[in-house]
């Protein structure tokens, strides 16, 4: 047992990354309802944490190399336990936004890359890959006890006790770091690419941003935003305004690489085929993982009207699964590949999607929600049994902790992404089905329907059924007509939700093609990919 006292601590950071995220998620209603806001607000500060991770966490990775990855570990915990502490006395939205997006995601974006490295340093041969089957498990874990846990302390309690919990439980880790083990750095240290590290965060940040906002401000056909570019919606040209940043990056990071200096990423770590493959893997699993749980949470307390215990309760089959194909699946993939395994990962979650669909209803079906979601739990445990280990055995051992801020920057974009785009998606085609409806309604004048369209130019979002029909009402509207446009709207809620799930099963499909680069046999974990000739001054 004391060979895996490391393995413990390390693993409790991994767990309550992942628990913050799935307790946010099930409770949307109460923080919409705490803060006097609407769900895109709430959206907007879920992404805005994985943004932040996302956004930082090569630089983390970085800073572990020069600072040493056990300090950067230490140093990590106890700024996310700041942040931890300030989101759990929250007065207002901005603040939360300020401690759990901001605070949390810059002390989780240096915490993460680190204990990637620091796993791969403690641990060798067969027991690193058992040790990334745990962390997964782990990771499987905070699902699993977050919607519960998340659920049952919002109901009955307050969400805030979940964040002042995580301070005590940090503090205890941070007591219990003499377990981990660095071995001393040899060489000299790599110095900081800022250029580099502030275009890594404007591109992503800037892509990120205009996928998020494409809700409100539409794709092409301005809907609501705050400024138009030649008649258009600026949502697609902040989005390249995003790529055309990360383009100028790569160039400056292929610049510096040829000089000698020190890039803020190795881009010829990249270039890969198992890597790559890896790195994008990840990006699709949390896409569709954060998605789903982003879009699944707003049918069951919106349109169900369960609170968010009852949430986390049929939330469960997907954690316990997920928790146990995780643990299973370090072992299976010895025997059958980490392709294989991927793939059949793929195909559980194509098929938890169609199931999901065919549950998305007015009332209900608990059993058959249930089997949906214990096999989308089957699907991503298996996916994050592999995929940690892929990723870092793929480099050697002086690249760990670049290589960990790659896998958690994928991961982490692969979060913003799926809240973001799932998120809009569901906005747009709750926008589009509902004026349909109402246009398509026999029941409704040509006077109501102007009113209905002159509210859905100021915007539309998720609401409960019942707020549509009290603003019909106020609205002045007869109750023939109060009925039809609330029927119009709980039919485009569950239209918006279907075109979201089927919008992760697309995303689910496209994900294998980039498996093929995936190693047909469990690697070698004691041995990393052999280092690359670089420049030295």
């Amino acid at each position: 047992m004391t060979h895996w006292r490391a393995l413990i601590v390390l693993g409790t950071a991994q767990f309550l990354m992942v628990l913050d995220t799935s307790v946010m998620n099930v409770s949307i209603s109460q923080l919409v309802e705490d803060f006097d806001t609407e769900v895109t607000a709430i959206q907007a500060v879920i992404t805005l944490y994985a943004l932040v991770m996302a956004a930082f966490m090569i630089v983390g990775g970085r800073f572990g190399d020069i600072l040493g990855r056990k300090r950067m570990f230490l140093l990590g915990l106890a700024v996310y336990a700041t942040g931890s502490a300030l989101t759990a006395v929250a007065p207002e939205l901005w603040v939360l936004a300020l401690g759990w997006s901001v605070i949390e995601g810059l002390g989780a974006a240096m915490v993460l890359p680190a204990m990637a490295a620091l796993v791969a340093e403690n641990y060798r041969e067969r027991d690193r890959a058992v040790a990334y089957g745990v962390i997964g498990g782990l990771a499987g874990a905070g699902i699993a006890v977050g919607p519960l846990l998340g659920g049952w302390v919002t109901t009955y309690l307050t969400w805030r006790l979940v964040f002042a919990g995580e301070v005590v439980v940090v503090v205890a880790v941070l007591f219990c770091h003499r377990v981990i083990e660095e071995a001393p750095r040899a060489g000299r240290r790599p110095r900081l690419d800022g250029v580099g590290a502030a275009l890594s965060a404007a591109g992503l940040g800037l892509g990120v941003l205009g996928v998020l906002q494409s809700g409100t401000w539409g794709w092409v056909q301005p809907r609501n935003p705050p400024f138009t570019v030649l008649g258009f919606a600026p949502t697609l040209f902040v989005v390249a305004a995003g790529v055309a940043v990360l383009a100028v990056l790569a160039h400056w990071e292929r610049r510096r690489d040829a000089q000698g200096a020190d890039p803020l990423v190795h881009l010829a770590l990249l270039r890969r085929p198992v890597l790559r493959a890896g790195l994008l893997s990840l990006l699709s699993q949390n896409l569709i993982l954060l998605g789903l749980f982003f879009t699944i949470p707003l049918y069951l307390q919106v349109v169900q009207g369960f609170d968010a215990f009852e949430t986390g309760l049929r939330l469960l089959p997907v954690s316990v699964t997920m928790l146990v194909a995780s643990t299973v699946g370090s072992r299976l993939g010895r025997v059958a590949g980490p392709r294989r395994l991927v793939r059949v990962a793929l195909a559980a979650l194509a098929g938890a999607v169609v199931w999901l669909l065919a549950t998305i209803d007015p009332v209900i079906d608990d059993a058959q929600f249930a089997g949906a979601m214990a096999l989308l739990g089957v699907g991503m445990g298996l996916l994050a049994s592999q995929l940690g280990n892929v990723v870092q055995s793929g480099v050697a051992e002086e690249e760990r902790s670049e290589a960990g801020g790659l896998q958690f920057t994928a991961q982490n974009l692969g979060s913003a992404l799926g809240t973001a785009l799932i998120g809009s998606l569901l906005i747009g085609a709750l926008a589009h089905a509902f004026t349909t409806q109402v246009e398509n309604d026999p029941r409704l004048s040509e006077e109501a329907r102007r009113q209905t369209g002159i509210a859905l130019e100021a915007g539309i979002t998720f609401v409960p059924t019942e707020q549509v029909r009290s603003a019909a009402e106020r609205a002045g509207l007869p109750a023939a007509e109060v009925d039809a446009v609330t029927d119009s709207y709980a039919s485009a809620q569950l239209d918006g939700l279907k075109a979201a799930i089927l919008a992760a099963g697309g995303i689910t499909l496209v994900s294998f093609l980039v498996t093929p680069p995936l190693p047909s046999r469990s690697q070698p974990s004691g041995v990393g990919a052999p280092a690359e000739p670089r420049p030295t001054p």
